[in-house]
């Protein structure tokens, strides 16, 4: 996006200013691209999983980091949470419609910064050689 055509998404936001101190967009633009909450949305985007699955597929995160990703992204309308009336107790996490048209944007930065990488660690080896 060139200059021009960014300072115009800026003059033509009428709810926010993601770049104001204080714009309530900026809690839900961290809750999307934060390590955890846009590593989640990648693998929500895939399907409901529990939360035992989602923990697994998203390798490193702690349990209280997911369950407090979850949270988060659920209270922002991204995440439907599911608990089954069984025993054990049973849990689904899935993305909302809100939740699916923010993860392709999630989705493809992801596949974006894959298909860069090599290029992007080029970079900082050459930057770190100096």
């Amino acid at each position: 996006m060139t200059g021009r055509k960014a300072q115009a998404l800026l003059d033509g936001w009428q709810l926010g200013n993601v770049l104001a101190a204080d714009c309530p967009s900026r809690i839900i633009l961290n809750h999307l691209t934060n390590r955890w909450g846009a590593l989640v949305m990648v693998a929500l985007a895939t399907g409901p999983h529990r939360f035992a699955e989602l923990r697994r597929k998203v390798g490193g995160v702690s349990e209280r980091m997911l369950s407090q990703t979850l949270k988060d992204l659920e209270g922002d309308g991204f995440v439907l949470r599911t608990a089954h009336a069984v025993v054990p107790p049973h849990v689904d996490y899935e993305l909302t419609a809100l939740g699916q048209q923010a993860a392709v944007h999630v989705v493809a930065l992801a596949g974006w910064i894959e298909g860069a990488l090599p290029g992007i660690l080029a970079g900082k080896a050459a930057l770190a050689a100096e």
